[in-house]
């Protein structure tokens, strides 16, 4: 019991330092969730340590053993979703992915989007590729015409990772899907 004291102050300033980064870092709210379990786990074992001592009460603690295992089973079904999402490199859910098609396809001197891939490639960063169809015509306003989507994706979904390939419309890929391949 008195190692669980000790451990329950080191968990708890631990927590406090990490509660005010675990709000914007999923590695750090993972920490913090990490301490606080590490910190019920030391109350859990004080509280059992207690009642075996003064009324003998044994099952205190396979019960306390579940409780805990079920908090962090718990956490843990809570933060998984986000952590998928980055590692499987799945579309962030905040970015509209049809708004963000028909913003490109808005801009002047594009004619259609297809091929596109958008990705979640870390916490608060995502990516996107796709390829863009230029109006017959404004070949020589390529550059310029790129610029404003990368422009647009930053502006208006934050977006500062993209990559796009521009065809001309005479030779633009055919049938192809605007999502994937």
């Amino acid at each position: 019991m008195i190692i669980a004291a000790v451990a329950l102050v080191v968990d708890l300033v631990t927590a406090l330092l990490t509660y005010t980064m675990s709000k914007s870092s999923m590695n750090m709210r993972a920490a913090f969730l990490h301490n606080v379990a590490d910190a019920l786990g030391s109350v859990a074992v004080i509280v059992a340590g207690t009642l075996i001592i003064y009324f003998d009460w044994r099952i205190v603690d396979p019960l306390v053993t579940l409780m805990i295992a079920g908090y962090i089973l718990w956490q843990s079904y809570a933060e998984i979703g986000d952590v998928i999402r980055v590692l499987m490199l799945g579309r962030p859910p905040e970015i509209p992915a049809h708004d963000m098609i028909g913003a490109i396809t808005q801009i002047d001197g594009v004619t259609n989007v297809h091929h596109a891939h958008l990705w979640q490639m870390s916490e608060h960063d995502a990516a996107f590729e796709a390829h863009v169809v230029v109006e017959e015509g404004r070949w020589s306003d390529a550059d310029a015409i790129k610029d404003q989507i990368k422009a647009s994706l930053l502006y208006r979904f934050k977006l500062s990772h993209t990559t796009l390939e521009l065809e001309c419309s005479r030779h633009a890929c055919l049938d192809a899907e605007t999502f994937g391949h």
